[in-house]
């Protein structure tokens, strides 16, 4: 029997839910991505950005001549202003992610070199680097939570991928959808390094739209009740038959 699910994302086999990819405006979405753009998507919690990114990353591995790679750097929250406590999180997280959904174990295999040769400050970029040049298609990357990172740590995340961008699409990652409950121009970032204050603007100025994934409206929310009902009855009378 299904049931309502709040507590992340959505399995259609499970939960009562809406069409992911309906949610948003996949047409858009589809044309940022063949465009080569960075871009945000951002919305409140539980309003179902992670399930939408995970429906999307399978869409695009089934059906485009794309690879499509989900992370979420969430992990690294706890590093706060560390860098390389932070980017220890963040690299972990991606040699993961490319075994699960692209059978890939590249960046598995670089890790006990990968940080004893690379500086902190450009170990994500070296490895998303080394990870596109691997791949045969160019690589479509969505990360989730990313204005969990903290001060430094998400300013050197940034940086990295805008000073990787004019590598894409063959050697760093094609399209960038960047996942977080506000838009990154929003972001004010404390630097103890820098001793300064950023904006998340000026740490990624590359983005090309901010997109916002909308609110449930009444419509589906009827959509969701019936759905539920039916079921109900049916299960009534399946027990009295």
């Amino acid at each position: 029997m299904r049931f309502f699910n709040t507590a992340g994302p959505v399995n259609p086999g499970k939960h009562y839910c809406l069409s992911p990819l309906e949610r948003i405006n996949l047409e858009e979405i589809l044309y940022l991505i063949e465009q080569e753009k960075y871009f945000i998507l951002h919305a409140p919690r539980q309003t179902g950005k992670t399930s939408c990114l995970l429906s999307l990353m399978k869409h695009l591995n089934q059906h485009s001549q794309l690879n499509c790679l989900y992370m979420n750097v969430e992990c690294a929250q706890t590093a706060r202003e560390n860098i390389q406590e932070g980017m220890k999180s963040v690299i972990q997280e991606l040699s993961l992610r490319p075994k699960i959904y692209l059978n890939n174990t590249l960046i598995e295999s670089l890790l006990p070199n990968l940080f004893n040769e690379t500086a902190y400050g450009s170990v994500f970029n070296q490895a998303l680097t080394e990870l596109c040049t691997d791949l045969s298609r160019p690589l479509v990357l969505f990360i989730d939570e990313v204005d969990s990172l903290v001060g430094d740590t998400l300013i050197s995340l940034l940086r990295q991928l805008r000073s990787g961008y004019d590598r894409r699409p063959s050697s760093f990652p094609q399209s960038i959808i960047l996942c977080g409950l506000r838009d990154i121009r929003d972001y004010r970032i404390h630097s103890d390094n820098e001793k300064t204050i950023n904006t998340g603007g000026s740490a990624f100025n590359i983005k090309a739209e901010s997109l916002r994934l909308g609110n449930f409206i009444q419509t589906e929310v009827d959509y969701l009740k019936r759905i539920q009902k039916k079921q109900v009855k049916n299960l009534i009378h399946e027990r009295r038959s």
